[in-house]
């Protein structure tokens, strides 16, 4: 349960809710334990006027006892009625408050873990599948909120209850008492250990579901390659396999809930024969009343759902806690990416490597060594490697996205890890390697980077990413909704878009991962044309393992496994007849053979 401390603060916030609903549920208990008071006198009083009825059958006193039987128990019928009625309507309150409560905590804690999600660093996503990161803000907070209501509002109810009931009963007959709660324990313990059945059993119909699910995901989103390879037989058999480990685990979960009901139904029978049995040897004794057996019939059955509850509850707090942990655990998590002077100014673009050197935290792989380039304001420098050389870990590094090792990064003169990092971010242009557009229109796609951009904006950035000509001839425009992860647009337009939600920022630094690797070249050469012109007046580096790209920019520099192995301007470097010289003359000829 000490995983579980992490809610006081909620439960403190929203403690008047609590109170609240305690108050609602002794005053709902209260009308409730009434009625069985009700029922015994109900019963006691048929009976006296009974055998008063019959002590003067045919005389005229026996009319007017029966007269008054009738209103009596119809008096009686109300005063039920009524505790009903209001017992029914504080229960509303219980719920109202309580309920209302874990609702509540429930939207402040999803709130509380995705926000951490916005703060956490890119390396805690390499080291961690979106799955998981669902499941924790989904279904483990829904395991949390059912212990922050039902949980709660159960719980809080068996110890009201069963100190009120407890005490009715003994008060009318402490033997009589023992014998009718005794299949109570059992039948709480039996609840319990059949719930962790039917959990861990659920648990893997779970798991098969999401087999099943993974299965079918797979067999639509490769279709096509399904199709071209005649694998449809195989896909079916490998559906049906999956579909026969849920069937299998689905009727198992099936026979263990159809013991549940039985099992509850047996035990309470148990002891309301108990309670009968006992109480006729009572009344026959003298010391009870025919009344206080059914008195005491009620209460039994008052006390089966809290006693039920009480294994159900406790499954609950262990599946709220294992929940919880799996939270915390995340909520625990630091970003050790922090402003050191949350320095905040309008930034020129001077950008300087000195001796930079990296290794990813996750995999130990070093990506850069010893790296050091600087490019003015205003300038433009191009990076240029084979895959895997460490072109985009520049990038990752500008944007603090990651830390290096070793060696420093300054913009304008001041270390990057002075500046406020929202502020420095905002004033970047970043473009990356794997397009990601959101299931919006392209309009808002464009200006996903500020809530200030115009239409008109977003009309000339799409217009300078050569898009604007494409967009046209959808039927909606720009208002034109895309698919999931922009898939209404083809490669080459995604990467556009991708380009104007960068420029239409107007930033002072802007940074292109391989924007141009999706196009061909001719729509290279258009994007190329209107970059020149929007490359002038900010620094821009171009990370491309394109040639034709690097010509744009004043100073280029060539990667390779993670070191500079030359630079200089375009001309030097064709001069230099070394690694850029061979890529140049290698892509040439490709270019060549295309045309």
């Amino acid at each position: 349960m000490k995983e579980l401390k992490h809610l006081n603060k909620y439960l403190l916030k929203y403690k008047w809710l609590l109170i609240l609903g305690f108050i609602f549920l002794v005053i709902s208990n209260y009308f409730g334990v009434w009625p069985a008071k009700v029922v015994r006198y109900a019963i006691d009083y048929v009976t006296d006027s009974f055998r008063v009825y019959r002590l003067f059958e045919g005389s005229g006193l026996s009319e007017s006892v029966f007269d008054k039987l009738e209103v009596g128990v119809l008096i009686l019928g109300g005063i039920m009625i009524l505790m009903a009625f209001l017992r029914g309507f504080f229960l509303f309150l219980v719920r109202q408050t309580i309920i209302v409560m874990s609702r509540k905590i429930e939207y402040d804690l999803k709130n509380e873990v995705f926000e951490q999600y916005q703060n956490l660093p890119l390396s805690f996503y390499r080291k961690n599948n979106t799955g998981d990161l669902m499941n924790r803000i989904s279904e483990d907070v829904s395991q949390v909120r059912m212990y922050l209501g039902p949980g709660i509002m159960y719980g809080i109810n068996l110890l009201v209850l069963f100190p009120m009931v407890i005490y009715e009963m003994l008060r009318v007959n402490v033997e009589l008492t023992i014998y009718a709660l005794l299949p109570l324990p059992v039948l709480s313990l039996s609840i319990y250990f059949v719930n962790n059945v039917i959990n861990k059993r659920s648990e893997k119909i779970q798991e098969s579901l999401s087999d099943l699910s993974t299965s079918v995901q797979e067999a639509f989103s490769g279709i096509r390659v399904l199709k071209a390879f005649v694998r449809e037989k195989d896909s079916a058999a490998k559906f049906a396999n999956e579909s026969e480990k849920y069937k299998h685990r689905s009727l198992k979960l099936t026979f263990v809930n159809a013991l549940f009901f039985p099992l509850i139904m047996a035990l309470i029978g148990l002891s309301v024969l108990l309670t009968i049995y006992i109480g006729g040897t009572k009344v026959i004794q003298g010391e009870i009343t025919y009344g206080n057996i059914a008195e005491f019939v009620i209460y039994v059955n008052m006390l089966t759902w809290p006693v039920t509850a009480l294994g159900w509850i406790t499954s609950i707090n262990q599946r709220a806690a294992a929940s919880q942990k799996r939270i915390n655990q995340f909520l625990q998590e630091t970003n050790h990416i922090q402003s050191t002077e949350n320095l905040q100014r309008d930034i020129k673009g001077d950008v300087s490597f000195d001796n930079v050197s990296f290794v990813y935290p996750d995999s130990g792989i070093r990506a850069l060594q010893n790296v050091s380039f600087d490019v003015k304001a205003g300038q433009s420098i191009a990076i240029i490697g084979t895959t895997g050389s460490g072109k985009s870990t520049i990038a990752n590094l500008m944007l603090r996205l990651y830390d290096s090792s070793s060696g420093s990064i300054t913009i304008d003169g001041k270390d990057i890890r002075a500046y406020n990092i929202s502020n420095m971010r905002d004033q970047m242009g970043y473009v990356p390697q794997d397009v990601f557009l959101f299931s919006d229109t392209i309009q808002n796609n464009i200006a996903f980077g500020s809530n200030s951009i115009s239409y008109e904006q977003v009309v000339q950035a799409a217009k300078d990413a050569d898009l604007y000509d494409n967009i046209t001839d959808f039927p909606k425009g720009l208002q034109t909704m895309l698919g999931e992860r922009g898939i209404t647009l083809s490669g080459g337009q995604k990467q556009r878009a991708s380009i104007a939600r960068a420029i239409v920022r107007n930033p002072k630094i802007l940074i292109l991962d391989d924007a141009l690797s999706a196009v061909d070249t001719n729509t290279e050469n258009t994007i190329l044309n209107s970059l020149s012109r929007i490359m002038k007046g900010r620094t821009t580096v171009i990370i491309s393992h394109r040639v034709s790209s690097a010509k744009l920019a004043d100073k280029i520099i060539v990667l390779d496994d993670g070191k500079i192995i030359e630079q200089g301007t375009n001309e030097s470097l064709l001069a230099l007849n070394g690694v850029y010289k061979e890529l140049y003359d290698k892509q040439l000829k490709e270019k060549e053979s295309v045309e």
